[in-house]
């Protein structure tokens, strides 16, 4: 695509930095605003800052940066705050670096985090790990800003040496540091502040965001394809409009098609609150707070810019970037790239027996509760199904079997059991779980567990869902979790495997980015690693049988 040189766009220019909209003409001069001349213009259209995500995953929609950027920039979409950990932890700096390069392809604008904290925990098993020298080299790179979210929060209070050796790297190099800490109230929040954090994305009540943003944290509210935690927190926004941004975290690549930010500012506008208010938490406050090259649509500012039909319905009509064309009336202007395949996938097929649980003479059963919308889980003691003698998916009581298998390393797969995810038959299973990437399955007999692991094993990486003599795959060869093809050709493919996973009987919203979720023990109370049973509230393991409450 050739940028023009010069050229002007007219209409209504909605200045957020002074909070005013006048009529006007945008001059831009080789990707820069020369000028901005008041005056009278026919068209009605509106001119506006472009939007930011503060804070995702590219890795979560399956796509690499290049198709991400080219499934976002019809919704208003001109820059990502974005943590790289998810390919971090299967591939260290080599993955944080195919990240930076694939999205250099593009003309959108990847602000990439050095990952903190790869592996995640000791708990669990992670293909690589990313050192303090690492993040230092990370740091030289510019588009590195920030420190990426610090889940080790108990590290921080106690001040863990490597940890501390991390926070100190970003002070030194004048970076922010995102925090990660789901749950942290009070002194322990003003703790977690002064140590350095500066924003956090997992308040799922807006008590909790009180405490954080009262500590000095700014807050970002996440509306993603699992997390919902817009209708929660967004009354924020009217009591501190500096201190508020917007992010997905995690957007499966059929949401992605469907929406970005542009939602979540429809959204707050539906609610009454203030155009500006809103618009400084789309698009100016991650700007100033990571310290972007993005426009704000002032003079001598690259030309990153949207035009809108009108400020009732919010319509993109055209998305510029350094006075780019890249998106106009909800068609991407950005080409395919093709992509190379990186990966680091290890296991070899598994067998039925594999996936046997023996009763032992368990009274009770320590069952993982998911909540749709939600990462945190509840924790239930339920009587287990038992079968000739093995503990088995209970299918009418909706307490099904749940796997978590190595990928790195040919090892048993970890057994649990899961209530809330509906199926009533086959099975579902993904090499996308978070953080380390293992492959997550869940079931209702071990055989349909074991050819829904294995179809993953064979494809090196994917999601999967067995009904029967039924198999449907999505590979996702790089890194094992995201694909290289078109865009919206894996999103087209993801639906019909969302689909196939309610067809089973799920009546989750997001059945298989609620599936990666169940790995992350960072998030309480419950979940599952490779290595087992996980409390994630006392950070120790669990058992799954012989548990009385």
């Amino acid at each position: 695509m050739a940028t023009p040189r010069f050229f002007k766009v007219s209409g209504n220019i909605i200045d957020v930095l002074r909070q005013e909209i006048y009529s006007g003409t945008l001059e831009i001069a080789d990707g820069q605003i020369s000028r901005i001349v008041r005056e009278p213009v026919a068209e009605t259209q509106y001119l506006l800052p472009g939007f930011i995500d503060a804070h995702v995953h590219v890795e979560s929609s399956m796509l690499v940066p290049s198709e991400f950027a080219r499934l976002a920039v019809p919704h208003g979409t001109v820059a990502t705050v974005s943590d790289p950990h998810e390919i971090g932890n299967v591939l260290g700096l080599k993955g944080v670096e195919y990240m930076l390069e694939n999205g250099r392809k593009v003309p959108f604008k990847f602000y990439f985090g050095a990952p903190s904290c790869v592996p995640a925990t000791p708990f669990e098993t992670a293909g690589a790990e990313i050192t303090p020298e690492d993040i230092e080299e990370l740091f030289l790179k510019p588009e590195v800003k920030y420190l990426a979210e610090m889940m080790n929060w108990p590290g921080v209070l106690n001040q863990d040496e490597l940890v501390m050796r991390k926070i100190t790297l970003a002070q030194k190099f004048d970076k922010q540091i995102d925090g990660h800490a789901p749950g942290l109230r009070g002194q322990e929040a003003q703790a977690y502040a002064a140590a350095g954090m500066t924003t956090d994305h997992e308040c799922f009540t807006a008590d909790e965001a009180r405490d954080k943003l009262a500590a000095g944290m700014k807050i970002l509210i996440r509306e993603g394809s699992a997390a919902k935690n817009f209708e929660a927190l967004i009354e924020l926004l009217a009591e501190h409009p500096d201190k508020i941004m917007f992010c997905s975290d995690d957007k499966h690549p059929d949401n992605l098609v469907e929406s970005h930010i542009n939602e979540l500012v429809k959204r707050a506008l539906a609610k009454g609150h203030d155009l500006f208010h809103v618009l400084q938490a789309a698009c100016v406050n991650p700007v100033q707070h990571y310290r972007l090259e993005v426009g704000l649509l002032q003079e001598k500012d690259p030309a990153d810019f949207i035009i809108i039909d009108n400020l009732e319905y919010f319509t993109v009509l055209r998305t510029y970037i350094n006075g780019q064309l890249v998106a106009e009336n909800g068609q991407s202007k950005i080409a395919f790239t093709p992509s190379d395949v990186i990966n680091n996938f290890q296991a070899e097929p598994k067998t039925v027996a594999q996936f046997r649980l023996p009763a032992q003479h368990a009274a009770k059963i320590r069952v993982i509760e998911p909540y749709d919308g939600q990462l945190i889980t509840g924790e239930l003691f339920l009587d287990p199904k038992v079968e000739d003698g093995n503990i088995v998916s209970d299918v009418a009581q909706d307490v099904l079997k749940m796997t978590v298998v190595n990928r790195y390393q040919n090892t048993e797969p970890a057994i649990a059991f899961i209530k809330n995810f509906g199926l009533k038959r086959g099975a579902i299973a993904s090499s996308v779980g978070h953080d380390s990437h293992n492959i997550i399955a869940v079931g209702c007999d071990d055989e349909s567990l074991c050819r829904a692991v294995n179809l993953l094993i064979a494809a090196k990486g994917g999601i999967s869902a067995v009904d029967g003599a039924r198999e449907e795959v999505l590979p996702l060869p790089v890194a094992g979790i995201m694909s290289g093809q078109d865009g919206y050709w894996v999103a087209q493919q993801y639906s019909q495997l969302d689909r196939a996973a309610k067809e089973l009987g799920s009546t989750l919203t997001s059945p298989f980015m609620t599936l990666s979720f169940m790995a992350l023990l960072v998030i309480p109370a419950l979940k599952l690693s490779d290595k087992g049973l996980f409390d994630g509230q006392h950070f120790r393991f669990a058992d799954v049988t012989s548990a009385e409450k």
